[in-house]
C-alpha cells in the first residue's frame, strides 16, 4: 500500500487494527485489501472511496450523560476529529458485522456493500449518525449543563 498520504495510511492502519483478532494482522490487511479493490481498477480508488465513506458518516455531535443532582441528563456535545473517525470505522465495522450475520455471505462482501453505501450517504452506519444527530438536537435544551 506504498503511495498514499499520511491519512490514508493511518486510515488504514485503524481499519487493520480495529478488525484484528489475536495478531493475525496479515490475514486481516489480505480481507482489507480484497475489500477495498472488489470494484476498483486501481488500489487508490478503494482507498479513495474508503475515505470518503468515512468522512460522510463520522458524527459532528454526540450526547453524554451527566449527572446533575439526582438526575441524568443527556448533553450534546462537539466530538473531537480523533474520536470522529473512529466512531465512523466502528459503526462501519459493527454494520458489516450485522450484514454478515443476517445474510450469510463473506465479511469482504457485506465490507465492501457497506463501506458502498457509506460512500453513498445511506446504510446502517448512516442511519445511526443520523440517529445520534437527531437525539443530540432534540437535547439541545440541557447544553447549558456542558461545562466542560
Amino acid at each position: 500500500m506504498g503511495g498514499l498520504d499520511g491519512e490514508q495510511k493511518e486510515l488504514i492502519k485503524k481499519l487493520v487494527n480495529f478488525r484484528m483478532k489475536e495478531g493475525k494482522r496479515t490475514k486481516v490487511r489480505v480481507i482489507l485489501s480484497q475489500t477495498l479493490n472488489r470494484p476498483a481498477q486501481t488500489e487508490r480508488d478503494g482507498i479513495k472511496r474508503m475515505v470518503e465513506a468515512v468522512e460522510n458518516i463520522k458524527p459532528i455531535c454526540e450526547v453524554e450523560r451527566v449527572r446533575v443532582a439526582t438526575t441524568f441528563y443527556g448533553v450534546p456535545g462537539i466530538v473531537a476529529n480523533d474520536r470522529q473517525q473512529t466512531l465512523a470505522i466502528r459503526w462501519i465495522l459493527e454494520a458489516a458485522f450485522k450484514r454478515r450475520i443476517s445474510y450469510r455471505i463473506s465479511l469482504e462482501k457485506c465490507s465492501f456493500d457497506e463501506i458502498l453505501d457509506a460512500y453513498r450517504k445511506r446504510g446502517i452506519a448512516r442511519k445511526k449518525r443520523e440517529n445520534l444527530h437527531r437525539l443530540a438536537s432534540t437535547n439541545r435544551s440541557f447544553a447549558h449543563f456542558r461545562w466542560w
